[in-house]
């Protein structure tokens, strides 16, 4: 059994054991039971009713969220020509195009957080496919990664895109959010994420789609969270 640190266990007694949170309550509270020194990051968890095995109960989407993640994040666009000087303009990290693939290749170089890439660089970045796959890197068209729209792509990650997906088990993890941001900041940031998820319940899918959401910040205990979104 994992030891838990006195100040863990000291906020963890604020958390009602079995309890239902409103999502106000649940954020009230997830920013009252934060022990990190530093500016810990408030992350959601949904276990949702779906098997993946399945096409059409594979959620993988992305969102950019009311008031962004509060992380900043360094991007790399894989595009030639025009659309490579609009990713610049538009604030890109790195920009490039086979000489960016060959550097990730051959100097497994990794300074950037997400890709994004036009069409017509996919055939060659397919190439290094199973490095970037593992990593969660692959540019996708659900998510946005794949677009001929590299300026309104950039911008969205830069104002806090967030790119799930569900693993094998039906559960997806995201940040929100920072513990310094507002209740109000974090609601609205909550309440535009589970929406999303909302949307994207496969037609095909029987009986409850949410199971349970949990509300925990870096290092903090995990809160029950109701789905009374209105609230």
């Amino acid at each position: 059994m994992k030891k838990r640190s006195k100040k863990y266990v000291e906020v963890a007694k604020l958390v009602e054991n079995g309890r239902l949170y409103t999502p106000s309550e649940a954020v009230s509270l997830v920013k009252k039971t934060s022990i990190s020194k530093f500016d810990g990051s408030v992350d959601v968890s949904m276990k949702l009713n779906i098997d993946t095995k399945k096409a059409d109960q594979q959620i993988r989407s992305a969102i950019v969220l009311p008031h962004g993640t509060g992380k900043s994040l360094k991007v790399l666009v894989i595009a030639k020509g025009p659309k490579a000087q609009e990713a610049k303009d538009a604030g890109a990290d790195y920009v490039g195009d086979l000489d960016m693939i060959e550097k990730i290749e051959k100097e497994n170089w990794f300074d950037f957080d997400t890709i994004i890439a036009t069409p017509d660089m996919m055939p060659q970045l397919g190439k290094i496919g199973k490095v970037l796959g593992p990593k969660g890197l692959m540019p996708n068209p659900k998510t946005g990664g794949v677009t001929m729209d590299v300026a309104g792509a950039v911008n969205d990650v830069k104002k806090g895109r967030l790119e799930f997906r569900a693993d094998a088990q039906g559960n997806i993890h995201s940040i929100i959010g920072k513990v310094s941001f507002s209740e109000n900041d974090l609601l609205d940031n909550l309440n535009a994420f589970v929406s999303n998820i909302l949307k994207l319940r496969p037609s095909s899918v029987k009986g409850d789609y949410v199971l349970s959401i949990y509300l925990s910040s870096t290092m903090g205990p995990s809160i029950k969270v109701s789905n009374d979104f209105d609230k």
